[in-house]
This record gives C-alpha cells, structure tokens and sequence, in this order.
C-alpha cells in the first residue's frame, strides 16, 4: 500500500511540477492544464473502476521524435486508436474466461480486499483438468446404485445405458450457463441456467442423501431414529431417517461453506484420493477372485433369497449335542420351539434351504446368468433361475425373510437413475482461470476425462456381471451379505475400504454442488437478466447461499435416492441439450468469432448428442420432461416479456439475421399478389427541437391500423449536416424519444432518421431508400401541415406538395390523418358511431380496405361502415347503388351504401369571392417576400447596368432577372436558411439617383390598386366550386362520424398553383372533425377473390 501511494504522489508531484491544480471530483483526477497529464480511470456506478476509452494513450510517446517520424499521419487518433504495441501489452495480461477455485477462495477471504499482485495461473491438464472432473464423474451412483442396475438390466443393457449416458456430455459448472446465454442469447441462457442452478442444488440433495445411506445402512445402522415393529413397514421408517439425518448433514455442510470455500477446496483432495482408492479397490478385488474369490455366502429356500441378517445359520435344524434341534430360521416360519412341521409355512416346509455363493469370481462364468434383463415389481421376491422351487405362496407375514424389489424398474428407469453419474464432464472449465494455458488444456483433459470415466463404467458393468451372482446384483441394499454394500463385497482387500471411500466421495461432492451453485445464481444475477434475481447480485454470498440450502432442502425432503436422481437427471439433459445446440448453431452459421482450436470436431456431433440429450429426457421421465420443459419455457417467456436487453452477438440474432436473408430472397422473386397486400407504413413523424416526436398520434393511428402486423417504419428528418449532426441523429433514435413512443403506443418496427441540409431532400431520402428488398414501405403516412395559412415561411407547405408529388412519382400510398390530435387513443373504446367513406374516384381499393383493418382494432370495432359514392346528373344514381352493394358483397364487407347525386349547379357568389381571396392572398405574399434589403439591391444593380450598358441593355437585364427571381420564388434554395454576414452597401448620392428612389417608392399605391383589381383564374374557380359543393355534401351527411375517409385531390401540374392547392384541401375538410386523406399507389389491393 506504501507503495501505491508513493507512486501516486510521484504523478502528482509530476503532473502539477508546472503549477498546475491537481484536484478530485467524481472519482477522477483533474488538472487545470491537461496537456501534460491525463487521468483515465472513471469509477462507475456500482464502484468499480473502468476506463474513459478502450485503452490508455501514452502521451510521453507522443513528444518521442522516432514516434512522431513513423506514425504522423495517426498522432491525432491515437487517444482513441492505441499502438499495436500498447494494445498487445495491455491484452498480455487480460483473460476473459470464468473465475477459478483460487479466486473463489479468495474473495471470502478478508486478505482479499487488500490489493494484490495476481499470481500466474500455473495449473497444467492433469491437475487443472483431469483429476477435478473425475472427481466430479464418479461418486453416488457408481458405488451405490450400478451393481443394482447391472443386476436389474443385464450386461448388455447396461452397457446401452452407460454408453447413452456417457455421449451426452456436460457439467455443471458457470461455464455452461456462460456459453449458452452467450450463443443462444439471454432468454435461452437465463431459462436453461435457472434450471441448471436448480439441478445443482438437487445434485446436492442427491449426494447427501447417498452419504446418510451409506451412514445408516453401512456404518451405523444402530443410528437410526425411527424404527418399526412391522417388517412391511420398514420403507417409511427408512425415509424419516433420511429426512431428519439428511438435514443435519446439510447443515453441517453449509457450515463448512459459511466457514470459507478454501477448505472446500483442500479437501477436495482428499476425497479425490478416496475415489481412487476405492475404483482401485474394485479392479484389484476382481483380479484377485479368479483364484481366491471372497467368501460371501447367500441362503436360498428353495429359489428365493433371503434376508442374511435375521438368522445365525442357514438350515432349517442345528446340532446342539447331539440333539437336533430347529435353527432361529425355524423359528422365523414355524411356530417358536415347535418341531412340529404343521405349525410351519407351507413354502418353507416343502422346499430346500441352500447355500450359494454371492461372489463366484471372475472364472466362474456367471456372466452367462447375468448377460439379459430381469426387471421386477414392487415387492417381487429376489429368485434364482434354476434352482428347484414348489411353487407355494408363503404367508404374508413371513414377506419380510425374503429379499423383495423395493420400486418397480425398467430400462427408462435404470436411464434416468444412472444419467447423474454421467455428470461433470466440464468441471475442469471452472478452473480455467488458474491454468496455464486453458485453450489446450480444458479440451485435452475434458476428452482424457471422458475416456478414462467412460471406460470405467463400461469395464465396471463387465466385471459386475462376470463376478457377482445375479440376485446379490439385484438387492440394492446388501441384504443377502448381511447389510453389506454390494460392491464392497467385491473389492479387496476389505468392503471397508469401499465404504468409507464411497462415504468421503459423497460428501465432498455434496460440499462441491453446495459451493457452485449460489456463485451460479449469482452469475445469473449479475447478467441483469433475469427481474426477480437483480436483488441476488447485491447480496453476499452468504445469504445466497442460505437460499441455496433451502432449495436443497427441498430434494432432502424427498428422502428417496431413486426419486431425486431422475429430476436431477432432467434439469442436466437440458443444459447439455442447449450446450450441444449452441455449438452446432455457431458452427452452421460460420460466425466469425467461433473459432475453435480442437479440429476434430463437426456440427453434425453436436446435432446427435442434441438428439440424444431430448430422447434420454422422454425416456427416463416422459412427465419430468414434460415439467422441466414447462418451468423454462415459463422463465423463457417471462424474461422475454420483461425485456432482457442484453447484446451478446448470440448464435440466435446470427440464425434470425440468416432467415431474414433467406426470407427476403424469396420476397424478390416478384410482387405480393393482391390478396396479400397490406398497407406496409413508413410514418414521417416531425421532431421538436428537443428531439421529441410533436405529433405521436400518428404513432397511435399507425399500430391501430396494422395492429402489430406487417412492416412499420417510423422516419424522420434532422435538419444539418451529417458530419457536425450525427451525434443529434443518434440522440433521436434514443430511448427517450420514438423508440419510447412506440413502445408506448406498441407500434412494432424500425426508426430510421436521415440527417439532411434540405428537409424535403431528407424526405424523398427516406421514401426512396427505407427498406430492404421485398421488405420496403408501399404506403406513406405524414401529419397536415398545421398553420401554413399564418406563417409566411412557404416550406412547410411546399414541403408537403413535394412529397405528395414523390409518393404519386413512386407509385406508393398515401395517407394524411387530419387534425390527428383529435383521434382516439389505444385505451379509448367508440361504442357506437360510423366510420364513413367518400368514394369519389377508383384508387384501387384502398378506401375500402383501411376501414376494415381499423375495425380489426379494438378502439374502432364497434364502429359502423358506411360508404358514399358521388353520382353525376347523367349517372344512372339506383343501378349505381346496386352495383355498389354486389360488389361490397362479393368483397365479405359489411357497410351501408348511399348513393349522393351532385346537382349541376351555377357558381354562387361565395365560391367566386373565396378564389378571389384565395389569389390576392398569394399575391400580396409574393410581393411582402421582397424584402426592402433585395429591392434596395434590385435599385443599385439596376443604376450600375445603366451607366455602363446603356438604359435598353439594363432594362432587357432586369426583365430577365425578374423572370428567373418570379420562378425561383418557391425554389430549394429560399429553404436554405443561412444567416450570411451583413453588407453594407458603398454609394454616394447624386440628385439623379435620389429622384429615382422617389420615383420607385411613388409606385407602391399602384401595386396595391393592381392588387385589388384582379380577377380570379376560372380554372381555379371551378376547382373551389368542386371543393365547397364536396365539403357542404359532406358535412351535411359525415358530420357525426368518428372518421371520415376521403379521396386526397392530387397536386397541379403546374407548380405555381401548390399554394392554391393548400388551400383546396381546406374548404374540402372544412368542418370535419376526423379526417384521412387518402391517394392510392396505382394498383389494386382488394379483390373479390379469397
């Protein structure tokens, strides 16, 4: 520490050696001169220390005269783009793989809040890899439960099973929850880590339970608490031992591990060396019974089995001198000290008492017996084929002599008791951090490890079935050897060492899965993945782990080995399954950063052991399946709904990205045919100056019509320059803005935001180049230009002509919602009124087709149809309306049709004084647009071309100028805003030139009396005659609908009339509340045909 802080005082001394203020704020150091030193380490948050940028730029080097030589064309990047030399040093000592045993043991350690200096990982594969996953393989299973399995399957079955088993390899370490949220995305990697954490804690619950097996029925079985009187009913008894010693176990296990994980960890090595003392012990005593076999004998009566303990010696009479009298098995099924044969059982009286020997040896060939299948029922009585048997039933009160099946068993069953044993296959990845080099070392020692555990397994079933006789095979128990273990028997060169070998391996597996598994809740919680789990990663690791221990107190409960190990089976094969997916999908998709360095390997192993993974899940427990599939489809859904907005560039954005490609090939092969069409939108929504959206109604029309189908996008246009406005651009496209709104208003589908100089360029921009192949927009959604009446400033409205003009130009939709304030919201309901549509001209279906997609919504749904169609004085107004309602008919649209007929009336006197006032308006603006500035310029110009041109020259001059200035009023650069710097104007004044000026402003009540004695173009007339007899029609009829859709007039021509075009649209939507303006694409979308 002393060290650290003369270091620090050294750069302080160094960076304000030119007297510069050092000072402190928000976690970093600041100098008011930051030339010479610069800080770059910020704190965040949650405390923990991060850089300003991805690495630290050496500004000493950048003074060094060979630096400045070499690399001068990148001295201005290199605070943000770093030497080779600098990155490579920084990455030497940088390691992105998951945290290992020694940091386990130190971050419980109060040394390890002290900084410091990190050791060198110096594990190699056998040490790092190996020994830690046999360590986790072998434990419960192998010396409990598969000599139970050899005897209940056979030989061949059981190598089936162990070979089924084996292939689908995986281990539960953080690893695996690492790997699979990282290649198939958060939801997967949260759902299947949840249900790996949960196996974790049940593989807990599994080892202790095997360890107080082993304690009650092996080493001390006067422990037991509960007892019972009847012989039947010795199961129950069992499992109330095993809840209440398998609690006190796991309490005095999670002592342990409150007590510090590094004594986990040394004493890993001591149940490793137990493990393999005892493996050893078994292979030793099978090559030991080819000569000298241990002396085991099992007593039959007749060809069942019985139980060694209850009885002394194995016949029916004994000599006690030279007197016979009846043995203590006499006394089981006979009447006590009765001689008499009458008071006996009637199996016991006419069948045999035999001596068998339950281990005949390696030589023997039992192995013949042992090879098939012999699954039982529970409570059938263990027999021997080939021994001589009356068959008699016994009484049933003499059941408990014989050695009985204690569950029902088949070849499922045996799979998904045996499927733990396969586990750990990985356990060498969580110490990835303390080895050497973890790239060779994990996939050498992980296929070492496979090997070496699968060849066990596989010369275990052999040796079982080749050296034990089948009935001591199928007691699970050991009743037939007197309570010994079944395997024990076998071993040399005693059945202790098998025992408390078997004993120290469960417990210190059970010590391991209580150690990993609140760091693996805790891994998820930091991911920040999962809602109700964020509490977990501000916890200590102590109060995690005093969850952990109540969930595994839930497997304890269940008392049963047998039962426990099935749903563990489950929680595991899901997680291998999504391991094995996860790297057949990265190796199809060719993603760029897979990479791996074992070249053995192809994607179609992946897909097997994936296959493989679900079949061993039906197979053991087709309704276990069934239920974990369920608990993390629930997880995957829920953390889908809540939104995991994590980016890992997993292996499911790469399969969506390559479907999306794939779809949208197809999609080129030609147009949607007219039954598929559907409006695919491209919203134009306007921003404030606060980059908020100014009309999110749009947004709200917009998902009411596509109700969550079909395509959307939302685009708007940032007035600037790219190069100085992208910051701005990327600003609105942030969650605070139209990523929110359509979250708010459930619009789904992209933004897209183009920084332009002109608006109408930044628009034509996005109507032109929105979209991906068969993917792109055929209808445009924009917001009425409100106000353009009062401003004098024309681009809003000629920005609105120009892209009516650009839409018509790319054949594409058109809809203008007005006075969009006033439409409903998504919570509001319309319980009754009409949706009414004016169909004046055929635009290929569209005003028939939007009223029924808003009805699909619920905010319009109750609302009725009703559509009018405008009949002229030679129109035939009745057939008009019969045509109109087949046609409706054979559409499926249910609507009201009427039928208005537009008389042919003179032009009234209004309709002549508002295209009168329409024109003088557009005048006097044209004229007001002069500025006194340009007019006094026009006036200079003007006296300089005279002097030097002559007064014909000048005047020909300025008739021109004046042509080119009237055409190039409403033009693109008037929407250039730049203030350019003032000028001022160098003159001298003359009598001739101040008479002039009199002279021109004498001309101004001229222009007015001009002005007022215009007469209105009659083209114009008849235009606004059409619109006033429209709007009365309209009105008259649609005044209380909820929406009034309506054909949209197209542009004129002729852009001098854009203004009077505005003003068309007005008189047509006067006095309505709701308005659509709707302009078809030119091609038809509805059609009679299904």
């Amino acid at each position: 520490m002393g060290d650290y802080i003369f270091c620090l005082l050294c750069v302080i001394n160094w960076c304000t050696g030119s007297g510069e203020k050092l000072y402190f704020s928000k976690g970093r150091f600041y100098l008011s001169n930051a030339r010479h030193c610069q800080s770059s380490v910020t704190t965040n948050s949650h405390g923990n220390h991060k850089e300003d940028s991805p690495f630290l730029a050496d500004s000493a080097s950048k003074n060094n005269d060979f630096y400045d030589k070499n690399l001068a064309l990148f001295e201005e990047e290199l605070d943000i783009r770093p030497k080779v030399s600098s990155l490579l040093s920084r990455l030497v000592n940088y390691t992105n793989i998951s945290q290992g045993a020694k940091e386990h043991e130190e971050e419980e350690s109060a040394v390890a809040s002290r900084r410091k200096t990190p050791k060198s990982p110096n594990m190699g594969t056998l040490m790092g890899v190996y020994l830690p996953c046999l360590q986790n393989i072998f434990g419960v299973i192998l010396f409990l439960r598969l000599t139970w399995i050899v005897g209940m399957a056979g030989i061949i079955q059981s190598l089936l099973i162990v070979l089924m088993c084996c292939s689908c390899f995986a281990g539960p370490t953080m690893w695996a929850y690492f790997m699979i949220s990282r290649s198939l995305g958060p939801e997967f990697g949260g759902a299947v880590g949840l249900c790996f954490y949960l196996g974790t804690t049940f593989a807990s619950a599994m080892y202790i339970l095997g360890a107080i097996e082993i304690f009650l029925t092996y080493l001390v079985p006067q422990a037991a608490i509960f007892h019972t009187t009847d012989m039947l009913g010795s199961d129950s008894a069992m499992l109330n031992n095993m809840r209440v010693y398998g609690s006190i176990c796991l309490s005095l296990m999670a002592v342990v591990v409150f007590v510090g994980v590094k004594y986990v960890n040394k004493l890993a090595s001591l149940f490793l060396a137990c493990v393999i003392i005892s493996i050893v012990s078994i292979y030793a005593g099978a090559i030991k019974s080819i000569t000298h076999p241990p002396d085991f004998p099992i007593c039959m009566l007749g060809n069942r089995t019985l139980v060694r303990d209850r009885f002394d010696v194995c016949a029916k009479t004994v000599i006690k001198g030279n007197i016979t009298v009846p043995s203590q098995l006499w006394d089981r099924f006979c009447l006590a000290g009765n001689m008499s044969s009458s008071q006996c059982d009637d199996f016991f009286i006419q069948n045999n008492v035999t001596e068998i020997q339950g281990i005949p040896g390696l030589s023997s060939g039992i192995i013949r017996e042992n090879m098939w299948g012999n699954y039982l029922q529970k409570g059938e009585i263990l027999e021997k084929v080939g021994l001589p048997s009356v068959g008699t039933h016994s009484a049933i009160e003499n059941f408990g002599m014989y050695v009985s099946a204690d569950i029902a068993t088949s070849f499922t069953l045996l799979v998904g008791i045996f499927f733990p044993s396969a586990t750990g296959i990985m356990a060498g990845s969580n110490r990835s951090g303390d080895l050497r080099d973890a790239q060779k070392s994990i996939p050498v020692g992980t296929i070492l490890a496979i090997t070496t555990t699968s060849l066990v397994y596989l010369s275990s079933v052999v040796l079982f079935g080749s050296c034990i006789e089948g009935v001591v095979l199928r007691d699970k128990f050991g009743d037939a050897v007197k309570k010994n273990l079944v395997v024990g028997t076998l071993s040399w060169p005693s059945p202790w060492v098998i025992v408390i070998g078997s004993f120290f391996s469960t417990v210190g597996a059970g010590l391991q899965s209580l150690t990993g598994a609140p760091r693996l809740l805790q891994a998820i919680a930091k991911d920040n993945i999962i809602p109700f789990l964020r509490k977990y990663f501000a916890l200590e690791i102590f109060t995690i782990q005093t969850g952990n221990d109540l969930h595994s107190e839930l497997g304890i409960l269940i008392a049963s080995l047998d039962l426990v190990a099935p749903i563990l089976s489950m929680f595991f094969l899901m997680c291998y399954l999504f391991v094995n997916l996860a790297c057949a999908v990265q190796t199809l998709l060719r993603t760029p950063n897979w990479r791996p360095r074992f070249k053995y390997y192809h994607w179609a192993l992946s897909f097997l052991g994936m296959s493989m993974c679900l079949a061993l899940m039906f197979i053991s427990s087709w309704y276990y399946a069934i239920v974990a599939m369920g608990i993390a489809g629930m997880i995957y859904k829920y953390i889908e709904y809540q939104g995991a907005e994590k980016e890992w560039g997993d292996g499911i954005r790469g399969l969506s990205l390559s479907a999306a490609r794939y779809a949208l090939l197809r999609l080129e092969v030609g147009p949607p045919h007219t039954k598929n069409w559907r409006p695919q939108l491209l919203v134009l929504l306007k921003l404030d100056e606060d980059l908020h959206v100014k009309y999110p109604r749009l947004l709200t029309f917009a998902s009411q019509l596509k109700a969550g189908k079909g395509l959307t996008i939302v685009g708007s246009v940032i007035h600037g320059n790219f190069l100085e406005s992208y910051g701005e651009m990327q600003a609105a496209e942030q969650v605070n803005t139209r990523k929110n709104m359509m979250e708010i208003e459930r619009v789904k589908g992209f933004c897209q935001v183009v920084v332009a100089i002109k608006v109408r360029e930044g628009i034509v921009h996005l109507i032109q180049s929105c979209g991906l192949g068969g993917m792109k927009h055929n209808t445009v959604v924009m917001g009425w230009p409100y106000g353009w009446r009062q401003s004098e400033d024309p681009r809003a409205w000629k920005t609105f002509i120009n892209t009516v003009r650009c839409t018509t130009a790319a054949h594409l939709a058109l809809m203008v919602p007005k006075n969009v304030s006033f439409y409903p919201s998504n919570h509001e309901r319309f319980t009754d009124g009409n949706i009414d549509v004016w169909w004046i001209v055929h635009d290929g279906g569209m005003l028939m087709l939007l009223p029924f997609l808003l009805k699909q919504h619920k905010v319009w749904r109750k609302c009725k149809m009703r559509i009018f169609t405008v009949a002229q004085m030679d129109d035939n107004s009745i057939q008009m309306k019969k045509d109109l309602a087949t046609f409706l008919y054979q559409l499926r649209i249910e609507a009201e049709v009427e039928v208005v007929e537009m008389v042919r009336n003179d032009i009234s006197a209004y309709t002549y004084e508002r295209t009168l006032m329409m024109e003088q308006r557009s005048q006097m603006l044209r004229q007001m647009r002069l500025s006194s500035e340009e007019r006094q310029r026009e006036y200079y110009i003007q006296q300089s071309l005279t002097i030097f041109l002559g007064p014909q020259q000048a005047q020909l001059v300025k008739d021109r100028h004046s042509l080119v200035r009237m055409g190039s009023l409403y033009s693109d650069e008037e929407e250039e805003v730049v203030e350019a710097p003032s000028e001022q104007v160098q003159m001298t004044w003359t009598k001739e030139k101040c008479e002039a000026e009199r002279r021109n402003r004498n001309n101004a009540p001229e222009n007015f009396r001009e002005l007022m004695s215009l007469k209105p173009d009659q083209s114009n007339v008849r235009r606004m005659h059409t619109a006033v007899k429209l709007n009365e029609v309209i009105v008259n009829r649609s005044h209380d609908a909820r929406l009034v859709l309506l054909n949209m007039p197209g542009p004129p021509r002729n852009t001098d009339g854009d203004e009077n075009y505005m003003e068309f649209l007005e008189v047509l939507t006067e006095g309505l509340e709701r308005v659509l303006l709707v302009r078809g694409g030119g091609r038809e979308v509805i059609t009679i045909y299904s």
